[in-house]
């Protein structure tokens, strides 16, 4: 009889495996003055770029990492002293001083855009997209993604509202095509793009396996120390083997951590973040909360920003241009859209999923688009749902934006009003 090996920290080496591959490609894409596109993490269409060997940058994640190295106050700073005001995306503002700055990340030199591509996802996607148009003259193709038909999430998610809708995104994905042609001097391959669909199509099927384990008590993996690791391969690599090798071996790493009874620590309260975690004190956030054995079970952004992948994502490779078209519909709808701007409802459906005993609304103070609404919702949630909300503030990349004391008191007091619920609940 043969005993399992357990795969207990595969997930940590193939991680930094992959990411230090990826800023060696970007490294060898500018030293080559290879044509590189820039992309956002809602709507990166990785899948069709791949077809024409098109290396892929996510400003996001290359914003976030400056502030995860404890770099980013520098790039801020640059972009200021140009004229960009302080209460814009902090994000923007990271990337804009990287590129003041040489484009020297901490990481290693990025690329000259030579494509962006934007959706409207996101109300500064397009804002941002002009700045590298105006600093080196590249294309900007902005795909235009119509919204909800209806008043109720996914209305019109079928019928002749959603044809008409993927015919226009269709005509839109036929203009990509043949820029992408021009800038490639490639033929557009069609089987090509089915390879990567069909990588795409596996790679979401074990991101949502991976996020459902964490259902299990005690959670076996943190959606935020480990969560922005999953968040980035899934974009960096999507529609690439290695990828979906990467999920497939977390998968089974997860499971082995359930096997052998190891969760992220003695794990007391299981929480929920409803925004994005502040990336300048990614392990001081995090240990604010695991001094009191809260865990974070599962985010909004790993929904939103983890690949689109809606409930049901799958590419009909049998027709991949429709389907590519009609799947970025059903993810603008419900993968980006429904966590991001109608999150009561998801919320409230994780929490009884996920056994959630409390929800971490975290507002970003240079980010509206995710941080609007966020203290209604916490106080719609606990008068129709009963469940308890913490809002915080402080930003995405801005360590002047952090605030340790301020921070520490009023997630200390949330979990103590989470311990006596617990005890007058006799639990």
């Amino acid at each position: 009889m043969t005993t399992k090996t357990p795969t207990i920290g595969s997930i940590r080496n193939e991680s930094r495996r992959l990411l230090e591959q990826w800023w060696r490609e970007m490294a060898a894409a500018d030293h080559a003055g290879r044509p590189t596109a820039y992309v956002f993490v809602m709507g990166s269409l990785g899948e069709l770029l791949r077809a024409f060997d098109l290396p892929v940058n996510c400003p996001e994640i290359t914003s976030l990492q400056t502030a995860v190295r404890g770099a980013s106050l520098q790039y801020l700073q640059a972009a200021e002293d140009s004229g960009y005001s302080p209460d814009i995306c902090g994000y923007v503002k990271a990337d804009v001083g990287l590129h003041l700055k040489d484009r020297q990340h901490p990481n290693g030199r990025i690329p000259k855009p030579a494509l962006v591509i934007a959706t409207n996802m996101c109300n500064t996607y397009v804002k941002w997209a002009e700045i590298w148009e105006q600093m080196y003259g590249c294309p900007v193709f902005v795909l235009d993604l119509p919204a909800w038909r209806g008043t109720r999430a996914g209305a019109g998610a079928d019928g002749e509202a959603l044809r008409n809708d993927r015919r226009y995104v269709e005509a839109q994905l036929r203009d990509l095509i043949a820029l992408c042609e021009d800038l490639t001097g490639t033929a557009f391959d069609i089987d090509r793009l089915r390879e990567a669909m069909a990588q795409v199509n596996r790679m979401a099927a074990s991101y949502h396996a991976v996020l459902a384990l964490n259902q299990h008590r005690p959670a076996p993996f943190s959606a935020i120390r480990e969560g922005i690791t999953f968040q980035g391969i899934s974009n960096l690599y999507r529609g690439s083997p290695e990828g979906t090798r990467f999920f497939e071996l977390a998968r089974e790493e997860i499971q082995d951590r359930i096997r052998l009874g190891m969760g992220t620590l003695e794990e007391k309260y299981r929480l929920l973040l409803a925004g994005t975690t502040c990336y300048a004190a990614l392990k001081r956030f995090a240990e604010m909360f695991e001094q009191w054995g809260g865990v974070f079970v599962h985010s909004t952004y790993m929904v939103f920003a983890g690949g689109g992948f809606a409930p049901g994502f799958a590419y009909d490779l049998a027709r991949p241009i429709e389907s590519l078209a009609e799947t970025l519909l059903l993810s603008a709808w419900r993968g980006w859209s429904m966590p991001m701007f109608y999150a009561q409802d998801w919320l409230a459906e994780t929490v009884r999923e996920w056994s959630v005993d409390g929800i971490c609304f975290h507002g970003v103070k240079s980010c509206r688009t995710t941080s609007t609404g966020l203290p209604d919702v916490r106080e719609w949630l606990r008068t129709r749902c009963d469940i308890p909300g913490l809002f915080i503030q402080s930003d995405l990349v801005d360590p002047r934006l952090w605030s340790d004391a301020q921070l520490k008191n009023r997630i200390d007091a949330f979990i103590e009003s989470l311990a006596g619920r617990r005890a007058t609940a006799g639990r």
